[in-house]
């Protein structure tokens, strides 16, 4: 299998690779991923082999290695030409992948589209300007192009029944080889080792481990790697985190990467007994600390996937991509919670917004917070 590129993404092929494992389950399913993703599928029981390559390495070169594997048939999820080229060279007798340009000739048998399937495709400056001053009819703007979940018009949509979201994109393919396209939830799994290793984790960041077994640990992720267009305002997590705090006992763990330091650190200054995460962790790492979260507040970022996959809730914040096509978890999960409040130009699928940040200024802190609040009630 070749596999995807980037964290959300590889979650959300996982009932996938399940279905084929279900399907063949004494086959070698061996996964080509970026190095930065390998860490993510040990424990894995769709995964026998994980076959990692750097950043820049020529397909040619990734090819050549896969050679003495001998594989028989090759899945590509991405859509890439580079992706379908790689199992080229590697000389794979059967190579499946969805039919796109400039990639046909390196796939044996490519797959045309899904009718569901819905591009995410980037709004232009004029056609945002266009939608907001065009009138709103029974809650839709004119040339809406991305299906829309029945509860728009609240900032609360609990289920997303969407046929087009990114999971049914890899199910079908498995499709393909006589899997069952009927969607699983996204999983990972820790070993028992692992998860008893957390407190342990914790310290090396100064939780002391009296504390650590004592709490109630929420997670909060306030960036997005894509872009500012998917980033609630900071001063609206704090105000949510110290609002939660003052109704329940409890302390946030603030997850993130290397570029949101910054970030975190701040949120963590100005709520008492958070802990900065941001940067500090390695994958793995990053499993065992949601983990141990009883939910993960947080924007539409890769992190959201794992902690769904790990069985945690999730009150996610959509401003300008779709939950339709990329919530976390099993699309209807009620576990997790779709925070958004679109005007007419979401989603535009845009890394910075041309006018206001209108989509995620629009959700309040209040309700925010009152959802955090009601699914920590519902978990108990």
């Amino acid at each position: 299998m070749r596999g995807v590129n980037w964290l959300g993404d590889a979650v959300m092929s996982t009932p996938a690779l399940l279905r084929l494992r279900a399907r063949f389950p004494y086959a070698q399913i061996a996964l080509l991923t970026p190095a930065k993703l390998a860490e993510l599928w040990l424990q894995h029981p769709a995964v026998d082999a994980v076959l990692p390559f750097i950043p820049g390495e020529p397909p040619w070169r990734i090819g050549r290695r896969l050679r003495p594997h001998h594989f028989e048939v090759g899945l590509v999820f991405p859509n890439s030409p580079r992706s379908a080229l790689e199992l080229w060279f590697a000389r794979i007798p059967v190579r499946i992948g969805y039919r796109r340009p400039w990639r046909n000739w390196w796939l044996t048998h490519p797959v045309p589209p899904r009718a569901e399937e819905v591009k995410m495709r980037k709004r232009t400056t004029a056609e945002i300007s266009r939608l907001l001053a065009a009138p709103v009819v029974d809650g839709h703007p004119g040339g809406a192009d991305v299906p829309r979940a029945g509860a728009d018009a609240s900032p609360v949509a609990a289920s997303l029944l969407s046929p087009a979201h990114h999971v049914h994109l890899y199910l079908e393919l498995g499709r393909t080889l006589g899997a069952r396209p009927d969607p699983l939830p996204p999983l990972l799994r820790l070993s028992a080792a692992e998860q008893s290793a957390a407190p342990s984790v914790l310290e090396r960041f100064g939780v002391t481990r009296d504390v650590t077994s004592a709490t109630r640990w929420l997670g909060l992720n306030p960036g997005a790697e894509y872009g500012p267009a998917k980033r609630w305002p900071a001063e609206r997590f704090i105000a949510v985190a110290k609002a939660v705090q003052g109704r329940i006992d409890c302390r946030w763990l603030v997850f993130g990467g290397a570029s949101d330091r910054p970030l975190a650190e701040a949120i963590v200054l100005a709520v008492p007994g958070a802990v900065n995460l941001a940067g500090r962790t390695s994958l793995r790492e990053l499993l065992q600390l949601l983990s141990v979260c009883r939910l993960l507040l947080t924007n539409d970022t890769g992190p959201a996937h794992v902690a769904a996959a790990l069985g945690v809730p999730v009150v996610a914040l959509f401003g300008s991509t779709a939950p339709e096509l990329t919530a976390p978890g099993l699309p209807g999960d009620p576990r997790h919670r779709i925070l958004r409040a679109p005007p007419p130009c979401a989603p535009c699928f845009r890394r910075e917004c041309p006018v206001d940040l209108r989509c995620l200024r629009s959700l309040e802190p209040a309700d925010v917070t009152r959802t955090v609040l009601e699914t920590q009630v519902a978990v108990g």
